[in-house]
């Protein structure tokens, strides 16, 4: 079950409540340098980001955000540090929303004309807490754990409380798996607020895609999550790819074919991997929610193609064609692939696609 949790807005995308969990990524560009940083914006937006996250950090980049916001093709977050000023620059220029820590702002009036311009302006605040940032008086008191993360967390959304604002998401993050999971569990039992995942500092491609899938998937099947950020040194478009995959394993997206296949071992009867990368391969882009099961033999075939939408189990000279848990028909299984295919046709066809 969902994480029951309040509704924010940043423009026309929905975080939290009963909206979809939407996918981040954040642009490295010098965003002084609006055509180069629109350009990545861009990019990211075609590769699947709901949201973008740009460095707002002096006021040449304030400048550039009246461009990007006109010009962006989905809503947009200023990334700010220490100067309200900032803050309240890129919220004029039209910024959806700000990632700020209020308790970073030295003088309370200056959180005040923040959050003033925020409401007038109906941007919301995420407030990003990260290991390598804590309060030194916790830390050194407590060490890094995620009671201080949460508490540390907690003395940034008292201060805008006290400001009477409260259209605000949370953000926890640690390079370590575990402490970032446990820190937004704690965090999803005491607050109502969205919660922004992610694995700070996770790496490059590779090892850095196993610490979020983990990280982020751990926390979505706990039903706690309502935006992610895939966070990965180097070009931050892949990024996109690795946040959807994550929704779609977990069945948060249903918004592609989702190939079962199996592992392969010596009693298989076809050619798993070959049939796999085919279909993978003429089905690539194609928005079609169902599963398909390609599976190598009669162990297992059978009962995973049956629980498919789709699916094909090889087996001697012949395999099992499967269509919603019925035997449609065996198939030599030198055309098992074309058999599959066509009844996938079919299928989209009744759904009004075309593949």
């Amino acid at each position: 079950m969902r994480r029951a949790c309040r509704t924010i807005y940043a423009g026309p995308v929905a975080i939290g409540g009963d909206a979809p969990v939407s996918v981040q990524s954040m642009t490295n560009t010098d965003t002084r340098d609006a055509a180069a940083t629109l350009s990545q914006i861009e990019a990211l937006a075609k590769a699947g980001a709901d949201i973008v996250r740009v460095s707002v950090y002096d006021e040449q980049c304030v400048q550039a955000v009246r461009e990007l916001v006109d010009r962006s093709p989905v809503p947009l977050v200023a990334d700010i540090h220490f100067d309200h000023r900032l803050a309240l620059g890129a919220m004029e220029n039209g910024i959806h929303k700000l990632r700020i820590n209020p308790g970073n702002i030295e003088r309370g009036e200056d959180v005040r004309r923040m959050v003033d311009c925020a409401k007038r302006h109906h941007v919301p605040i995420r407030i990003g807490v990260n290991t390598g940032s804590l309060p030194k008086d916790l830390v050194a008191e407590k060490g890094v754990t995620a009671e201080v993360m949460v508490e540390a967390a907690m003395r940034h959304v008292r201060i805008l409380e006290d400001c009477g604002f409260y259209d605000i998401a949370l953000s926890l993050k640690a390079s370590d798996v575990r402490l970032n999971v446990e820190a937004y569990r704690r965090m999803a039992a005491i607050c109502d607020y969205p919660l922004h995942l992610g694995v700070t500092e996770a790496g490059r491609r590779g090892m850095g895609n196993v610490k979020s899938d983990i990280g982020i998937g751990a926390l979505l099947l706990d039903g706690i999550g309502d935006t992610i950020r895939v966070s990965l040194s180097g070009d931050p478009v892949p990024e996109v790819a690795a946040g959807i995959n994550i929704l779609r394993a977990i069945g948060l997206r249903r918004d592609a074919v989702n190939i079962v296949s199996c592992p392969t071992c010596g009693r298989k009867g076809m050619d798993v991997d070959a049939i796999a990368k085919e279909v993978e391969k003429r089905l690539a882009g194609v928005e079609l929610p169902i599963t398909v099961a390609i599976m190598g033999c009669v162990v297992n075939g059978p009962g995973e193609a049956k629980q498919a939408d789709i699916g094909i189990a090889g087996g001697g000279t012949a395999g099992a064609l499967f269509r919603h848990g019925e035997l449609v028909r065996r198939v030599p299984k030198e055309q098992l692939l074309d058999a599959l295919m066509e009844e996938i046709a079919v299928i989209a066809k009744g759904m009004g696609k075309e593949i």
